[in-house]
């Protein structure tokens, strides 16, 4: 039995395209065999350009409207919180051997608590997901794959996780800490070859203290590089008690990729299915 996949895209996020359908995602997920899938859709207050700056430190009141934060965005709009919910419960009527959860990808979510409160609190979410794709930089929040055009891959990566550190430490909206690593999707490897997760390994298990000590889960995400079982076995080591699966999936082709794969890596490093299989995997 696979596990549920905790961090999936519809239509009703901004970043994906003409073939995103929550109907046939739902549909691509009971022929693969998941137990579970949860509808976590982008709710992200930037959109990386010049105009973008984090607020202030500890200005958390930027809740009053939120889709105005975003309005003169081109690209990130706010989510249809009300279609959004709809779908899920039509799909609901639709599969009802597929067991399917509502919920987002809080983007930068220590910069913008107020705001992703405000959204949390206009429907039932149950998978609400932390995640980072940016990075801030004299004063701007610059998307991740950016900054590997501007600095020394290492310096980075070194950043990111510093800025992960903050996430963690400084917000406390989300369930699960989505792809931790994230600016490895662009390590440039012709300048500067293979990734190697040991190059950073302080900086993993500074996060994954962190991480553990709040009582959160870790997903392991199968649209990044997979993680290694040494990597995973760090975050047992730190003291994670909780690994959620996700496959990022922005089309239904890709639910549940690699879970076969990912489900050996996460037993080998120590965890086991939770108490029934909707559950995260648990040490």
């Amino acid at each position: 039995m696979l596990p549920a996949d905790n961090h999936v895209h519809s239509e009703f996020s901004w970043d994906t395209g003409v073939n995103a359908s929550m109907e046939e995602t739902c549909r691509r997920a009971v022929e693969v065999g998941l137990p579970s899938i949860a509808f976590t859709e982008h709710v992200d207050f930037t959109e990386w350009g010049d105009h973008d700056h984090p607020p202030p430190a500890g200005d958390v009141a930027q809740s009053a409207d939120v889709p105005a934060e975003i309005a003169e965005r081109e690209r990130v709009h706010a989510i249809d919180i009300e279609g959004y919910l709809a779908s899920i419960e039509r799909c609901r009527g639709m599969f009802p051997d597929l067991r399917i959860l509502s919920g987002i990808e809080a983007g930068e979510p220590h910069h913008f608590e107020g705001s992703v409160t405000a959204v949390l609190a206009q429907g039932r979410f149950e998978r609400v997901l932390g995640s980072l794709h940016s990075v801030v930089h004299n004063g701007r929040l610059i998307y991740a794959d950016r900054l590997f055009r501007q600095l020394p891959a290492h310096v980075v990566v070194r950043d990111y996780f510093e800025e992960l550190l903050r996430l963690v430490e400084g917000s406390g909206v989300f369930q699960v800490l989505a792809h931790c690593d994230y600016p490895r999707r662009y390590w440039p490897a012709a300048r500067e070859g293979e990734y190697r997760e040991a190059d950073f390994e302080e900086e993993y298990r500074a996060a994954f203290r962190a991480l553990a000590s709040s009582d959160r889960a870790l997903e392991l995400n199968t649209t990044s590089p997979l993680a290694s079982t040494t990597l995973m076995r760090w975050w047992y080591e730190e003291g994670g008690g909780a690994v959620s699966f996700g496959s990022d999936a922005h089309v239904p082709l890709r639910v549940g990729r690699l879970f076969d794969v990912a489900v050996d890596i996460v037993e080998a490093a120590g965890f086991r299915p939770g108490r029934d299989e909707y559950d995260f995997w648990r040490r």
